[in-house]
């Protein structure tokens, strides 16, 4: 399983899914499979909000959020980054400030090339509406001939391109994502205990 975090993220929140933010994605990735597959691993790609006074406690949340993850123990986070750049408004000419992510499309791309090459999987499946990973689903498919590759769209989200060139492709309704939830708190291990945050309850 590969995860664009940020694409998933934000298609739930198109959908006001606020609640359902506490995704246990073990449990998600597990539902997706078909009935004679097994899980052998979830990777998680995501890059760090930076604080923003428009969005005060988001930095907080998703902190919790990814330590929660992290006491899964077929998860595996890999971060981008997100770059803070200033644009000019055309009609006042005032900075604002934006944050755009980076190297997630990349850091899925080569992780999927390498975990085919490697021989990790047999059947992968993308959670991204991302058409810049349009290209790297269709090196795996014509190298690997047997392998599949298949596109679990997000929330309102879509993307033509990448239904295409992957094996299958279709949206994960709400259903699947409401029986996904982590537990409130998590328990690590060491009875560390991880609560969920209070807005998204």
């Amino acid at each position: 399983m590969y995860i664009d975090g940020l694409n998933l993220y934000y298609g739930m929140k198109s959908m006001g899914w606020r609640r359902y933010y506490w995704l246990d994605l073990q449990r998600l990735s597990e539902r997706l499979l078909r009935p004679y597959q097994r899980l052998q691993f979830v990777r998680y790609f995501t890059a760090k909000f930076l604080p923003d006074d428009n969005a005060p406690g988001r930095v907080e949340r998703q902190d919790a959020y990814l330590q929660a993850l992290s006491s899964l123990p077929k998860v595996r986070i890999q971060y981008g980054f997100h770059l803070e750049k200033t644009i000019t408004c055309p009609y006042c000419g005032s900075g604002i400030r934006r944050y755009e992510e980076k190297m997630t499309d990349v850091n899925i791309a080569a992780a999927l090339l390498e975990d085919a090459n490697n021989d990790l999987f047999d059947a992968a499946i993308l959670i991204s509406a991302d058409s810049d990973l349009t290209r790297p689903i269709e090196v795996v498919r014509q190298k690997f001939a047997s392998k599949r590759v298949r596109v679990a769209f997000p929330p309102k989200r879509h993307s033509l391109h990448l239904s295409e060139v992957a094996t299958a492709a279709f949206t994960i309704g709400r259903k699947r994502i409401a029986q996904s939830q982590l537990p409130d708190p998590v328990v690590k291990p060491d009875g560390y205990e991880i609560a969920k945050p209070a807005s998204w309850r």
